[in-house]
């Protein structure tokens, strides 16, 4: 397959992301887990974050200076602040970012496996991987029993339980440190019941359509390994809207560990 046409479909896939996210249920399910990401951010800090996903950003909020956004082609790039590349090869340097949210991305993306191991890899040691999804068995995931629905977004896609992602985490060396449900309805009603939502997560009950995952590197496997390559200013220029495709990542400066790129899980 040619990387035009992953190209073309990736640009297919992120217009039609971008069309939910701006509808009522989609703007309703967002501002549901904003207010889930709300308390996590307050304890996050850096200098450089990235968000995967269709929408505006989500992470807005978190106190990282310079959050960049992703777009699979400089058509669809909104910002100068914009990464244009495929989500499974991100032209950044290891340990590179504070924050990392792929936001329902997992479920559609070509190749998840590697999309995941790619934001770990770019994810620092002291930063966080954040990791929105839908719940399969959730008042939103009983409209994938059709079938004509299953063909478009949201319902689109493997949705995958939060135990299942541990074990992917695992993989990449990553565990989870906390999961929190959010977007709780009735069936057939938007996710805006104030009562449902607040009985919801402050239980914490695994009913909301969605999910979102903090995970960070395991504690044990974090170790000295001399020199890495950061970024200490802000990004710009080439380094935005205008990373190739087919970009192969930074290469880190001689001295530090070069991570290797496991092979896909089964």
């Amino acid at each position: 397959m040619s990387t035009e046409t992953s190209a073309q479909r990736l640009a297919a896939l992120y217009r039609e992301g971008q069309a939910f996210w701006s509808s009522p249920a989609g703007q309703a399910v967002r501002h549901a887990e904003r207010a889930c990401l709300g308390p996590a951010c307050e304890r996050l800090f850096g200098v450089h974050s990235l968000e995967l996903g269709f929408g505006d950003l989500l992470a807005d909020m978190c106190p990282v200076r310079h959050p960049l956004s992703w777009a699979p082609t400089r058509e669809l790039a909104e910002t100068s602040s914009t990464l244009v590349c495929a989500p499974d090869a991100l032209p950044l340097p290891d340990d590179s970012l504070s924050l990392v949210v792929v936001h329902h991305l997992l479920e559609v993306a070509p190749d998840p496996h590697h999309m995941l191991q790619e934001a770990a890899r770019v994810t620092a040691d002291e930063g966080r991987l954040i990791l929105f999804g839908w719940m399969p068995f959730s008042a939103g995931g009983m409209g994938r029993l059709s079938p004509a629905r299953r063909r478009a977004l949201p319902w689109r896609g493997q949705w995958r339980a939060p135990g299942r992602l541990r074990d992917w985490l695992a993989f990449v060396d990553f565990e989870i440190e906390r999961v929190d449900y959010c977007a709780f309805h009735l069936p057939g009603r938007l996710p805006r019941n104030t009562l449902f939502e607040t009985l919801g997560r402050r239980h914490n009950l695994p009913l909301g359509d969605s999910y979102m995952i903090q995970a960070c590197r395991r504690p044990q496997l974090i170790q000295s390994r001399g020199s890495r390559l950061r970024f200490t200013a802000p990004l710009g220029g080439s380094a935005l809207g205008a990373a190739r495709l087919n970009a192969d990542p930074v290469a880190p400066r001689e001295g530090a560990c070069h991570k290797q790129r496991r092979p896909a899980l089964e």
